[in-house]
């Protein structure tokens, strides 16, 4: 697309940055890199939130169950 088209119609749209464990990183820029390892702190924030979650759940639903 040439740059006359870009400015009209916009920048095509950038694929979803995704990530596969084990995935080969050759291909990756630097900036690629770091979006993945933005990508990846942000789903083990989201896991240990779930995680933490689930455990409070658990702690109450063993405390109800016990009295």
């Amino acid at each position: 697309m040439a740059k006359d088209e870009d400015d009209v119609f916009g920048a095509p749209p950038r694929k979803k940055a995704s990530h596969e464990i084990g995935q080969n990183l050759d291909l990756l820029s630097v900036d690629e890199i770091g979006e993945r390892i933005a990508l990846l702190r942000a789903e083990i924030e989201r896991l240990e939130t779930a995680r933490a979650a689930k455990e409070a759940s658990r702690v109450a639903a063993a405390a109800f169950f016990k009295s």
